[in-house]
């Protein structure tokens, strides 16, 4: 890879919950606390790290992220992405617009703005 966009302008919050997993995107699901998005929901991050207990987690909410993808590969640029079933995004038109600076159809992954 040439360019890397791993981190650049991340900020993450501590949240709790109870079935996060790294690298999957999360939402708010009650007051401080985040779970798995279902197919279609609109996601507020992906989760960096899982306490060691498995009660909290840090959230990236804002900077570059790298997500799997399924479906209909999403194009670089503004696009809409919402969440899938597997943890993952997937380019929908209902959903929210992202910047998409790069798209890897071979290993399924779309690195945008949160």
């Amino acid at each position: 890879m040439k360019v890397s966009y791993e981190e650049i302008g991340r900020w993450t919050a501590t949240f709790a919950c109870t079935s996060a997993v790294e690298g999957h995107v999360v939402k708010i699901s009650s007051d401080g606390t985040v779970a798995a998005c279902a197919d279609g929901d609109a996601f507020c991050g992906t989760v960096v790290s899982v306490g060691h207990d498995g009660t909290a987690c840090s959230v990236a909410l804002g900077g570059f992220v790298t997500a799997a993808y399924t479906g209909t590969a999403p194009t670089v640029g503004w696009a809409a992405l919402s969440a899938n079933s597997t943890g993952g995004v997937k380019a929908d038109a209902a959903g929210r617009s992202h910047l998409i600076a790069e798209v890897d159809t071979s290993a399924k992954t779309v690195t945008f703005v949160l």
